[in-house]
């Protein structure tokens, strides 16, 4: 008996521990919160329309696929934690290609028209050619040109196209001036670009190179020594977000698939910090309404799953930290089902429990003939629910499926375990030595006294 309450005290206290730290790192300013979806934090929901009709019909899913890859890269460098790519096809915008399309979803933020903007940007970085004399002479006509708009046309008829652009660029990167700290973007070439790189430097020594970004003039450097290492830096006078968007938008080039803005949404805060209140009401309503249930008919067996269900939600939650686990309103819907679960397993124990008392066995053999004989069904039944959680979670469609099916194999795992060893724990620390008429009652349910 004392050996079985040292276990159950111990693992009291571990739970306890295990919710405290769960709390605090929850305060404002923690460094671990919980992860929430869009749907409870708020930001934007974009869908696109993929143009596919281009592709051979054997190419659209693998493109898709890169779509979806390239675009995730491009939302991960914008910081956004928590974000969800996912591409589907359905409905018909053509006969032909069917509905394809790409959803984006960014919590926290709130300009989504922006966000598409820099999703589906594509710079154009050229590379032009002025010779020294029709630099000196654009230059003494500079004062009459009435605006920078004139002035940039002007710079465009003045350089000539070379076939150095932006798809010869091996790698852009963030580089910084040594002497006055200005962002700069540090551009190393392809084998294409690195061989014309060096022919058109070494063929123009004295002339300016034309960094061209979007037809717009960025700088012109006069060409001092032949550049056969295919690496150039542009300053160009960028802030810092600046240079990282044009880091950013090189490295990643051209949508595999062409994209259109279909819609967007807009989720508020307030809208979200509703959810996440109404998830917590309906968590806490249920798992008063079981614990009342259990204890009223269950009595001592009840109060004990009553505590192993409080061990149960410090788990889960802390196992929401650490793996770690993005919450939906979905995925608190299956966390409320997994509690019901948890407390199932109970019932099936105290009924065997409940069956061997009736055949005059003793308090404490009622109590391990009752863990033993239900352990099979609870076994067999969870272990159908997770079988049947996993092919929600491999080929469910939408974040709303994963996101539920995620927190409900977690559920079903942990709650294999409380309702299996720390039931058991903690009602062999409680339960009457002696069998007799009332510790009988006390184990047993309903209200006869066997």
């Amino acid at each position: 008996m004392l050996k079985h309450r040292a276990r159950a005290v111990f693992l009291v206290i571990i739970a306890a521990a295990i919710g405290y730290l769960v709390y605090i790192s929850n305060d404002a300013g923690s460094s671990h919160p919980f992860r929430l979806g869009l749907d409870l934090s708020g930001g934007s929901h974009l869908v696109f329309h993929a143009d596919v009709s281009k592709l051979d019909p054997a190419d659209i899913a693998s493109s898709m696929t890169a779509l979806r890859d390239d675009v995730e890269r491009r939302v991960n460098t914008f910081g956004v934690s928590e974000s969800l790519v996912q591409t589907e096809q359905g409905g018909a915008l053509s006969s032909k290609e069917g509905a394809y399309k790409l959803i984006v979803e960014l919590p926290g933020v709130s300009d989504p028209d922006k966000a598409a903007a820099a999703i589906g940007a594509t710079p154009k970085l050229d590379f032009r050619i002025a010779t020294a004399a029709q630099m000196k002479d654009y230059q003494a006509k500079l004062s009459t040109f009435t605006s920078t708009t004139t002035q940039n046309e002007a710079y465009l008829a003045l350089f000539a196209p070379t076939q150095l652009n932006g798809t010869m660029v091996g790698r852009a990167s963030l580089t910084f001036d040594q002497t006055t700290g200005a962002p700069q973007v540090g551009l190393t070439f392809n084998s294409d670009g690195r061989k014309l790189f060096s022919e058109i430097t070494k063929s123009h020594v004295g002339d300016y190179v034309g960094i061209f970004l979007d037809d717009h003039l960025i700088e012109a450097p006069t060409v001092r020594e032949e550049i056969p290492n295919g690496q150039a830096v542009i300053s160009g006078g960028f802030d810092l977000e600046q240079a990282q968007t044009l880091v950013r938008n090189l490295n990643f080039g051209a949508l595999p698939v062409p994209i259109s803005l279909i819609s967007t949404q807009t989720i508020g805060p307030s809208l979200g910090q509703a959810a996440v209140n109404g998830g917590i009401k309906a968590g806490f309503i249920s798992f008063l309404i079981i614990a009342l249930f259990l204890v009223i008919w269950y009595r001592l067996p009840g109060l004990v799953a009553v505590v192993a269900l409080g061990v149960y939600s410090v788990l889960m939650l802390a196992l929401f930290k650490l793996i770690p686990v993005t919450l939906t309103a979905a995925g608190i819907a299956g966390f409320i089902i997994t509690i019901g679960m948890a407390v199932d397993a109970n019932i099936l124990i105290f009924e065997r429990m409940k069956e061997e008392l009736n055949r005059g066995r003793g308090t404490w053999d009622a109590m391990h003939e009752g863990f033993a004989r239900a352990w099979l069904s609870i076994r067999d039944s969870n272990i159908s629910s997770i079988i049947t959680g996993f092919i929600l979670y491999k080929f469910g469609s939408s974040s709303v499926v994963t996101g539920f099916a995620l927190v409900f194999v977690i559920g079903v795992l942990v709650s294999m375990f409380t309702a299996i060893t720390a039931s058991r724990m903690f009602l062999y620390a409680v339960a009457p030595s002696k069998s007799t008429r009332l510790s009988r009652f006390l184990i047993s349910n309903g209200f006869r006294i066997n």
